[in-house]
């Protein structure tokens, strides 16, 4: 297992003779695309003639997400393993059978030198084919504890890119990796103020400000709490910028309304603003909102989502919460417990700031860079 540290020694060309040809593979969640898409920007900062090609789910957000970041998409017809209801698993084999053979049509038009994974049900026959045929694959695993997907993949890679330590319980020692998550240059290098951002979602510059994201489509059960508690939060002069995510987002819409301390929308686009207002983040702990949470060192309530594969938030989050760095709720006890950590939160401004410079301690903010540079030294 070696440190990504060490990618500072790679020697890169300056020109490629021939442009080299990269299929990033997978989606399905912001999670998953946004490093994608960090990954393939900075591999073109270095070599400006790559030709990328992406692939992930037909319906799924990457199909919107990758275009708009000005790269190539094709959509495979492919479901994940749904763990709620199990019925509905009943065609999983057949739509696998047929996304294999649409990956060896791509394949033979495409032709790609290496194949990048970055997690997501769309990405386990893209590499599986790749390493069939003998070409490059290369893997990042962004959670704290890898999806199986990952781990049967990870017996062929060329490379695993990890954002943590202890990840030799999944993968061989030797090919991991410890990189970190790429984070949003939007983010990574945001020189928004604290004022700049708070008058963005006009809001005062003298409160304490809440920052809630539950994801793109929302999370029920933190939404659900936190519009029981906006009375409590106006009472100890708090202030919220919350983003519903889709779901039921009139209901909870209509519910701020009644605030003035209270900026709400279904999505925030530029999430740098939500972060740069913060004082405080209420959030899922998904691998990319965690690795965020660490880059702009906000103390951070994490709720994990019970239902992840093998319970990967709760992993995520514990990896703050032993190195003094969040506090965690759980889901099932989120409506009665909320409000009560985040004023208790609001009010102990020594613990705000142990958990602010334990976050800064874990932040890796070249990620995206460092993973660059690693692959194109082993496919050159």
């Amino acid at each position: 297992m070696s440190n990504i540290s060490d990618a500072g020694e790679t020697v890169i060309k300056e020109k490629q003779a021939v442009p080299k040809k990269i299929i990033i593979a997978g989606g399905g969640t912001g999670g998953h695309i946004f490093p994608a898409i960090a990954i393939a920007n900075a591999i073109k900062e270095f070599l400006p003639d790559t030709i990328f090609l992406f692939i992930g789910a037909k319906g799924k957000m990457e199909m919107d997400k990758v275009p708009k970041a000005g790269f190539v998409i094709e959509g495979l017809d492919i479901t994940g393993f749904n763990r709620i209801s199990l019925w509905k698993n009943i065609l999983l084999p057949y739509k696998l059978l047929v996304s294999f053979l649409q990956v060896k049509n791509i394949f033979k038009k495409f032709k790609p030198d290496a194949v990048i994974g970055v997690g997501g049900y769309s990405s386990f026959p893209v590499l599986r084919y790749a390493q069939s045929e003998g070409i490059k694959t290369f893997i990042h695993e962004s959670n704290s504890f890898a999806g199986k997907s990952n781990i049967l993949l990870g017996k062929k890679a060329t490379k695993i890119f990890v954002a943590t330590t202890g990840m030799q319980q999944f993968f061989p020692q030797e090919k991991i990796i410890i990189s970190g998550n790429p984070i949003r240059t939007a983010i990574s290098n945001s020189s928004i103020s604290k004022a700049e951002a708070l008058s963005f979602f006009s809001l005062n510059l003298d409160k304490i400000t809440i920052l809630v994201v539950g994801g793109s489509l929302g999370a029920n059960s933190i939404n659900e709490a936190v519009l029981d508690s906006l009375g409590c939060f106006e009472k100890n002069d708090l202030q919220v910028i919350w983003q519903t995510g889709k779901s039921n987002s009139a209901k909870y819409l209509s519910g701020a309304a009644h605030f003035k301390n209270v900026w709400a929308g279904e999505f925030i686009q530029e999430m740098e603003n939500g972060y740069a207002a913060a004082d405080l983040i209420i959030s899922r702990a998904g691998a990319m909102a965690v690795s965020e949470i660490c880059v702009v060192a906000k103390p951070a309530v994490l709720v994990p989502y019970p239902h992840a594969a093998e319970d990967h938030q709760t992993a995520n989050a514990m990896q703050l919460v032993n190195a003094h760095a969040a506090v965690i709720v759980k889901d099932a006890n989120v409506q009665k417990e909320l409000k009560d950590v985040i004023v208790e939160l609001s009010r102990n401004l020594g613990i705000q700031k142990t958990y602010h410079q334990n976050l800064t301690k874990l932040a890796i903010l070249d990620a995206d860079k460092n993973i660059a540079k690693e692959i194109i030294n082993l496919i050159q």
